[in-house]
């Protein structure tokens, strides 16, 4: 079997012009020239609506299913296209129960849209949000397996943390979970498409992230794929492109209970958006094509130096076996962090701040100069 080619920079498929540093795909994703045009050409369609037929609202959200199920490894029977990563976890909160008193697991400084579901549905139903302190090791999965019991529900939890990178081991973390009857769900908002996730190793009940991050696809969608007992549940919505038989148009007044098969009963209304959809498929095709694997590699190169750099200048970084391959946090001390940010940016250099963190994140359009380009602007800004 032959050794598949390493991947190399892809910066020509973006518009980054000379002179910008984009080290900021954990805050959005720049699109490449071919979901732009992809994009662009599902937009000019509706120049001439009499030419979009039926079989043209499901066709591309099924492709769209197919392909995300291809980065996932899972079946696209579970995937559902919804509205963003809160819409996602809001179908989870929704369809999964708790006790009086038990557990809802979150990580401490998760994204809000993590913790507000969780403390609503734990406010309306007795239930208890446990946040999980940060470890001073970065080791999340000690912490959150030392905390899993048997009052705890529901385990809700990131590949990787938002603010730093630091990582979860789901596989342990689901296994654990399974043992004591709790679900498990997953916000890979800021991992996949960048993070090998394989989940038929995982077994998340219900798995959620946004597109417009490391999918590189437009804002304003989201990708949902559930287990399969969870695909009989309640949506947030009650939209006609969901029920069973949605594609005999002339008979759509014949009013039905039933829904389309899998988990497509959780999709957004208008799912078959006519610009994002083919946009969406351009992303994931453009995913596939470097492939995950690809992507972990290339950017675990770029993180590394950047770890290597900020260790050389006495910065703090997480451990190499807590880092993810492609986000990184790097906390900066007594310097204020936002008055750094604001220098990167007037050297042409774009990072968030996050917590106490500089955040970096790299994608396949960086290369190793893109990282000396930072550290000689964090240089001068420290």
């Amino acid at each position: 079997m032959s050794t598949p080619e390493r991947l190399g920079s892809q910066r020509d498929c973006f518009d980054l012009p000379d002179g910008v540093t984009y080290l900021n795909a954990a805050y959005m994703g720049p699109l490449s020239h071919a979901v732009v045009n992809a994009g662009r050409s599902g937009l000019e369609r509706k120049l001439h609506p009499w030419t979009i037929g039926p079989d043209d609202f499901f066709d591309g959200v099924e492709h769209v299913r197919n392909l995300f199920g291809q980065v996932i490894n899972a079946d696209p029977d579970g995937v559902a296209l919804v509205a963003a990563a809160s819409y996602g976890l809001a179908i989870a909160a929704r369809n999964l129960t708790i006790d009086d008193g038990g557990r809802i697991l979150v990580l401490d400084a998760e994204f809000p849209s993590n913790y507000y579901a969780w403390a609503d549905k734990a406010l309306r139903e007795d239930g208890i949000v446990d946040t999980i302190a940060r470890p001073a090791d970065g080791n999340w999965t000690d912490a959150v397996l030392e905390r899993i019991d048997d009052h705890t529900n529901i385990v809700a939890v990131s590949h990787c943390h938002w603010t730093d990178g630091t990582t979860c081991d789901l596989a342990r973390v689901g296994a654990r979970a399974r043992e004591v009857g709790a679900a498990l769900v997953v916000d890979g908002t800021q991992s996949i498409g960048a993070m090998p996730f394989d989940v038929a190793e995982i077994r998340p009940d219900f798995l959620v992230t946004a597109v417009y991050k490391w999918l590189l696809a437009p804002y304003g969608a989201a990708l949902l794929w559930c287990s399969p007992e969870h695909r009989d549940g309640e949506p947030l919505e009650y939209s006609w492109i969901t029920r069973d038989q949605a594609e005999d148009f002339p008979t759509l007044v014949d009013y039905r209970t039933a829904y389309r098969a899998g988990a497509r009963r959780y999709d957004v209304g208008q799912t078959s958006n006519f610009a994002m959809v083919p946009a969406l498929e351009a992303a994931l095709e453009q995913t596939l094509a470097w492939s995950v694997d690809g992507v972990a590699s290339y950017t675990a190169a770029l993180t590394g130096r950047i770890a290597e750099h900020a260790e050389s200048l006495g910065l703090e970084v997480a451990p190499a076996e807590h880092r993810s391959n492609h986000l990184i946090g790097v906390r900066l001390g007594e310097a204020d962090p936002v008055r750094i940010q604001q220098a990167l940016a007037a050297a042409g250099v774009y990072v968030s701040v996050r917590g106490d963190s500089i955040r970096v994140a790299p994608h396949v359009y960086n290369d190793e100069a893109d990282v000396d380009r930072l550290f000689e602007a964090l240089r001068s800004a420290l």
